[in-house]
């Protein structure tokens, strides 16, 4: 697999299509920052990080958040944007808006994978990987 990042992204869009109520994600330490990120943005319910003891690859299994009227996901799009073909860097000053600000840009900076807002308010750029909204 050349691009582990669209691949979480295509697993959690899957199961949002499918109105899956748990997906079950290979683990990375990139991954599971990203995953923190998306629940602190309360994009997502829950999640629990799964290390089994013979296998070295652990598993992110990820509670996704409906609505409880109308079943609608709290994420709208899930969009990849650096690429390995094709990186995209913005600095701070170029920090991408999402949705007029209302959806979120996770970024990887040199003091970690954050959202857009707090690398533009701790002044530093990085590598946009994906919108979220």
């Amino acid at each position: 697999m050349t691009d582990p990042i669209a691949d979480y992204l295509t697993r959690l869009r899957n199961a949002i299509k499918a109105q899956h109520r748990v997906v079950e994600i290979p683990s990375s330490k990139l991954k599971k920052e990203i995953t923190k990120i998306l629940f602190d943005q309360g994009y997502i319910l829950n999640y629990k990080f799964v290390e089994p003891e013979d296998s070295p690859v652990g598993t992110i299994k990820i509670a996704l958040k409906y609505d409880a009227v109308d079943k609608v996901n709290a994420i709208k799009c899930l969009k990849r944007v650096s690429r390995p073909g094709l990186r995209q860097y913005a600095g701070y000053k170029d920090m991408p808006r999402v949705l007029n600000g209302l959806g979120i840009a996770i970024v990887s900076t040199s003091k970690g994978v954050m959202t857009n807002k707090q690398a533009k308010a701790e002044k530093i750029g990085g590598e946009v990987l994906c919108y979220v909204y």
